[in-house]
């Protein structure tokens, strides 16, 4: 009987050594995590990072005793189901809160790059744009789960103290983040002094927000926004109109407030859509508010709050974006002038002459597929980090068009940056010589910027910031090539017929 009690521990003993030698296993504030190995990394998916309460800020995760394996992507938040690709089981309420880790050596000190999803503020999910490509590259790599829609930015202050921070809940997610990241990153290899943070899109929106929020400052120290320059966050004074707004939809007395805790989701969400279409003055439905305290300033208007204007950032966009696809459909000059009068008017003739001053060997197809937008906002914000802050600002420009519909659209950028060109083959339907040099070229200047704040590195072209040239573009195509106010006569004519 001893010695069976002595065998059994030794045998523990063997177990807990073997846990803590074993690279996997890494210890958290909360608990034990084991990752797996997944192409050349350590990928630790599915980390709980926060625990919610509906309209609640976050709140730290509960402590676990036992090892949590974490292979596979938490849950999506609550969200509109996408056919058969997502449906109301792959996601939670409860268990949004989650994130996920990429890293080569957990004993490392490396650069973390925080990425925040697209899909507007609506819907997303962190395992759209896997990390491991950068990860080889010798950067932690982390991407989060977090509230979304009106879960997370249903603004109910008009009804209480108790829901103060309702419209800004899924913001302090991310805030909630990138804390967990400070008291947890070093485990996984990364540097918690030196994180950039990233997102595309809506997430490129939310990347703003942080930029306008005091409570972050600290926690990050670049940035990178692509597609994202989304301008115009509500503020209190008509967020609460549409909080207001959707309580009446769902028949709720002020003083029973607390009754929303308990509405099913697909009651809320419906209650919320015919709120949204009764309310004027809301940008973009349920989003983030400038409320003066989590966010203290609009976003991208022009550029960040005063704290942030010292954080070195690339803002970009691709050639595109979401405009009309004209390709592939024969286009006369008088009707391509009849596309643009209703936007241009009396200057259409001088738009068409500035389109083909910046590019000469472009098409009308070209000229009336071309995006008017983020381009157009990036530029916007880009100049005004260089004008009212201290940071390097970088811009770029994706025109790879693929070969399929010679179209580069609202994302096709992402897997060259992120390394992953394999994966993704509906936005890169043939890898040629030069489609993996361009792939190479762009992770490696991401790269670089997370470790010095400068995407400069080797051998490749010199890419200007904003204080050093006149409005430089780095243009990414299949040839890599900076270019200054190259298109400066057609953003001003843009900007004449557009609001911004």
């Amino acid at each position: 009987m001893r010695h069976s009690k002595l065998f059994l521990i030794v045998g523990l003993m063997a177990v807990i050594c073997s846990c803590s030698n074993d690279p996997l296993v890494v210890k958290t504030t909360t608990g034990k995590v084991k990752g797996i190995e997944e192409e050349g990394t350590m990928a630790f998916k599915g980390i709980p990072y926060a625990k919610v309460e509906r309209f609640m800020p976050p709140q730290k995760a509960d402590r676990w005793d036992t090892v949590m394996v974490c292979d596979k992507f938490g849950p999506y938040a609550m969200q509109a189901p996408m056919g058969n690709f997502v449906t109301e089981k792959d996601m939670s309420e409860k268990n949004t809160c989650t994130i996920n880790v990429w890293t080569k050596d957990t004993k490392a000190k490396m650069p973390v790059m925080l990425w925040v999803h697209g899909g507007g503020y609506a819907t997303g999910s962190s395992s759209w744009n896997p990390g491991m490509g950068l990860a080889k590259k010798d950067v932690v790599f982390v991407s989060i789960n977090h509230r979304l829609n009106i879960l997370g930015y249903l603004d109910l202050s008009s009804f209480g103290d108790k829901y103060k921070y309702s419209g800004n809940v899924g913001e302090l997610d991310i805030l909630a983040a990138l804390e967990w990241i400070r008291d947890n990153i070093k485990r996984f290899g990364g540097d918690p002094d030196n994180v950039t943070i990233m997102g595309h899109s809506g997430g490129g929106g939310k990347i703003g927000s942080i930029m306008c929020m005091p409570a972050a400052k600290g926690l990050f120290h670049k940035a990178i926004v692509y597609s994202g320059v989304i301008v115009g966050s509500n503020t209190t004074a008509t967020s609460s109109k549409l909080g207001e707004a959707v309580v009446a939809e769902l028949g709720i007395a002020p003083e029973d407030i607390d009754k929303i805790q308990t509405v099913p989701y697909s009651e809320l969400t419906e209650a919320g859509r015919r709120a949204t279409a009764n309310v004027r003055g809301i940008a973009g439905g349920f989003a983030p508010t400038m409320d003066g305290d989590v966010i203290v300033s609009q976003p991208f208007a022009p550029a960040f709050a005063d704290f942030s204007m010292d954080i070195p950032i690339i803002i970009g966009s691709t050639l595109n974006e979401m405009g009309a696809n004209y390709y592939g459909k024969e286009v006369t000059l008088e009707e391509a002038k009849a596309a643009l009068e209703p936007t241009f008017g009396e200057d259409t003739d001088e738009f068409i002459e500035a389109y083909f001053e910046a590019w000469p060997d472009g098409s009308l197809q070209d000229m009336l597929s071309l995006d008017r937008m983020f381009r157009h906002n990036s530029l916007v914000t880009c100049n005004a980090v260089n004008e009212l802050g201290t940071a390097p600002a970088y811009n770029y420009l994706f025109a790879w068009q693929k070969p399929t519909d010679h179209y580069s659209a609202h994302g096709d950028e992402l897997p060259f940056f992120f390394n992953t060109i394999e994966k993704e083959r509906n936005k890169v339907p043939e890898i040629t010589p030069e489609v993996e040099k361009l792939q190479e070229i762009m992770s490696d200047y991401w790269v670089s910027f997370a470790y010095t704040g400068d995407p400069n590195t080797g051998d490749l072209p010199k890419w200007h910031s904003f204080r050093e040239a006149n409005e430089p573009c780095m243009i990414f195509d299949e040839k890599v090539v900076e270019r200054e106010a190259f298109d400066s006569h057609m953003q001003d004519l843009i900007h004449k017929h557009s609001r911004r």
